[in-house]
């Protein structure tokens, strides 16, 4: 391990994004229930993509449903890994983005099942009756983060380790 990569971690600007990212994923949700809670589709590009308001209180992709309270206790653990982690990752920019798109998915997430029990969740995307998944921007992120990671594992040079400086 090199200088840069031994440096103090860039803890300003992971907070800036891990702040953002909640803001911006409880923004929208709260926007969601207020607008489409009713049952009304918000169509973006016609049925391909579209808006609409579900409560999801199980986990990844709707799994175990039921299980809020455990999963907010599983995800404050997480989060405290995701700190530690970031805290030894030095002065990479690029585990500072990855890491700060995991932790404020994770509490975007965790902020909904600890405060309503359930995670709202609104994009649906699809063709006809074959659907995705219905996600939020807490899962958006959090869907990066893991593809980033993926990278890294493939390729550890991307973890930028002497290139931040």
């Amino acid at each position: 391990m090199n200088d840069a990569a031994a440096g103090r971690p860039l803890w300003v600007p992971f907070a800036l994004l891990v702040g953002a990212i909640v803001v911006i994923d409880q923004l929208t949700k709260s926007w969601i229930a207020e607008a489409l809670a009713t049952g009304r589709v918000l169509q973006v590009l016609g049925d391909y993509l579209r808006l609409v308001y579900t409560q999801n209180n199980g986990a990844l992709f709707g799994l175990f449903r039921g299980q809020a309270v455990l999963f907010a206790l599983l995800s404050l653990g997480v989060m405290a890994l995701i700190v530690v982690y970031h805290a030894r990752s030095g002065r990479s920019r690029y585990m500072t983005l990855t890491l700060g798109l995991l932790l404020g998915g994770a509490i975007g997430n965790a902020t909904d099942r600890i405060r309503l029990g359930y995670v709202v969740d609104f994009v649906d995307g699809g063709i006809g009756t074959l659907r995705f998944y219905t996600f939020n921007v807490a899962d958006a992120c959090i869907t990066a983060a893991i593809l980033l990671l993926i990278l890294t594992a493939l390729r550890p040079s991307l973890a930028g380790h002497g290139h931040d400086t």
